[in-house]
């Protein structure tokens, strides 16, 4: 089949896109940050596993384009869309697209509004170790495919197993019929807490098998008839926590697990990924060698580097908890934690500023420096009324040094001029393509001040 993706550069619809191309499909994609010279790394890798990029003008569709594949983020005027209105072309969601994917196969569906992307690795990792040969479309990249030349979260293995981050951003992870759905959370994000419980039930009720996380709040609903995993509660019990800067300690059942990433919500997910394997054949302890080399994902607490004592991580958190999680990490490795939290969206910053305000209010000292640049906007219609700077006044008002700096190129200046030995860099933040690189050039021009 011939299949058009637009918005391809997303980390959703790059997956799909690849699996359809891995699969030996004819792929073509479209996005409006390729139209601004902007997709940079992801548009190569994309390329390379065969998914041919267009511009956002309807010249990627022909009459025998089967079928067209859509995001939430595309909007009704996108000019892709209205080439395919013309043509008669079927136009997918992202979610059909990933259901009809899932139907296919073996699925495994992990959901939750934190951890989603680490427990979908680890969960991947794990299988590809025991010899399972799973599929895998997950929201972050992972360093053993990028070395395979892709861009790192997609991949097609020989067998019928494929695991998925299962979505509640826009309501589709109700599409799913997963062999296996696992629950981590649920917390205020995108959606108030009533919509995500409602969402998260109708998963369950979709669900063959269900594993939830008895130490998350509120799911108490969510374990008759599912196994339970967690260090306070549940069937598979973690026992002997131990957190260090680098990594986290337990044990199950009398298998010993040492993961390489710090803190509780990844013993969390690991716990997860192990209970998930478990039902699928995978011994613990098997699990437990796995995860010992566990790499962890693209920006979810990515250590980049060190210099002049500085410490310079790279992190994806964009809601409150996931916030809370990143900074309690840090809290573990340094005395003192300068902080970048780009906002993602103006719906987001308006949507849980309160949330976010305490969330940051409770994690930061007075002696940690945050930074807030302009809040990230990707283009559409959203309106525009709320800023970065009404974060910075509001968490100042609570005693924290929150510094507004809508020029992010000052942001690194200043940091290297107040960092300390001891001191860690955290960037934080989502959507933004270009954070990576930021946080990148944050560690080159501490490096350069200290040559100079």
């Amino acid at each position: 089949m011939k299949v058009h993706f637009v918005g391809v550069g997303g980390v959703g619809m790059s997956a799909l896109a690849q699996l359809r191309a891995l699969s030996g499909d004819a792929v073509s994609g479209s996005d409006r940050l390729a139209d601004r010279g902007a997709l940079g790394e992801t548009g190569k890798r994309l390329e390379a596993a065969g998914v041919k990029i267009f511009a956002q003008d309807g010249s990627g569709l022909a009459p025998d384009t089967g079928r067209v594949v859509v995001s939430t983020a595309i909007e009704p005027d996108n000019l892709d869309l209205k080439r395919a209105e013309a043509l008669g072309l079927p136009v997918l969601h992202r979610a059909e697209e990933l259901a009809e994917l899932a139907a296919s196969r073996r699925c495994v569906a992990i959901a939750g509004t934190s951890g989603k992307s680490t427990v979908t690795a680890m969960i991947f990792h794990i299988l590809e170790a025991a010899g399972l040969a799973p599929s895998l479309a997950a929201g972050a990249l992972l360093p053993s495919l990028r070395r395979r030349g892709l861009l790192g979260n997609a991949w097609r293995g020989a067998s019928e197993l494929l695991v998925i981050e299962a979505d509640e951003s826009d309501g589709t992870l109700t599409r799913y019929k997963p062999e296996l759905g696992v629950l981590l959370n649920i917390s205020k994000d995108h959606k108030d807490i009533t919509e995500l419980f409602d969402l998260f039930r109708r998963f369950r009720a979709r669900s063959a098998r269900f594993i939830v996380n008895a130490d998350a709040p509120g799911l108490f609903e969510f374990m008759p008839g599912s196994l339970a995993f967690g260090f306070d509660g549940g069937a598979l019990r973690g026992r002997n926590l131990s957190l260090s800067r680098d990594a986290c300690l337990f044990q199950v059942e009398g298998v010993s697990f040492a993961i390489p990433a710090p803190g509780r919500h990844n013993a969390e997910n690991a716990l997860a990924a192990a209970a998930a394997c478990r039902e699928l054949g995978v011994p613990l302890a098997r699990s437990a060698a796995a995860l010992a080399g566990f790499e962890g994902v693209g920006r979810r607490f990515q250590v980049l580097g060190q210099a002049r004592g500085v410490e310079v991580i790279d992190d994806f958190a964009h809601n409150p908890e996931k916030l809370r999680a990143a900074l309690a990490a840090a809290r573990l490795r340094c005395r003192r934690v300068l902080a970048v939290f780009q906002l993602h969206g103006f719906a987001p910053a308006r949507f849980m500023k309160d949330e976010f305000i305490e969330a940051l209010s409770a994690s930061l000292t007075p002696e940690d420096v945050l930074w807030l640049p302009d809040i990230y906007y990707a283009g559409g219609t959203a309106a525009r009324d709320i800023s970065a700077k009404d974060y910075a006044e509001a968490l100042s008002a609570k005693g924290l040094d929150a510094r507004y700096a809508p020029k992010r190129e000052e942001i690194a200046r200043n940091i290297s001029a107040e960092a300390r030995p001891g001191d860690l860099v955290l960037v934080m933040g989502a959507r933004d393509p270009s954070l990576g690189d930021f946080a990148a050039g944050i560690l080159s021009s501490l490096r350069e001040a200290r040559q100079s």
